[in-house]
């Protein structure tokens, strides 16, 4: 039986190259087609975004107890802590347009027949 670090390292190396055939063939989606995806990807119940979210939590909290130890660095657990905040508020604040990307979604075969009028976009300038 292998070891289950041999059966991790495996199952991370898949999932990372699935990431990236995911990416790619999201960009040749047709836009309502890659907005469904999207939706799937948000979704806070069984979504990548919540599932990763949940990975660096995990990640923290093993840091934690690994730093408390003298193992790590209290910095590497500090830096996961806010990974894992930060993609939390992510999450939160994406998840107030939930409903936007499902209805959008929804709609792909009545959108093809009668487009949205442009939106004007808001640009945020960092200092």
């Amino acid at each position: 039986m292998p070891h289950p670090t041999q059966n991790t390292a495996r199952l991370t190396a898949e999932i990372t190259q699935r990431l990236a055939y995911l990416s790619n063939d999201l960009h040749q989606l047709p836009a309502d087609e890659a907005v469904q995806v999207i939706a799937r990807i948000l979704n806070p119940d069984d979504g990548i975004l919540g599932a990763f979210t949940q990975l660096v939590e995990a990640g923290s909290r093993l840091a934690q107890h690994q730093a408390e130890r003298g193992a790590l660095p209290a910095e590497v657990w500090l830096s996961l802590g806010r990974a894992a905040n930060e993609l939390h508020s992510i999450g939160l604040d994406l998840d107030d347009h939930k409903d936007t990307f499902v209805q959008f979604g929804a709609q792909a075969g009545l959108a093809a027949s009668k487009p949205l009028a442009p939106a004007p976009l808001v640009a945020r300038r960092r200092r």
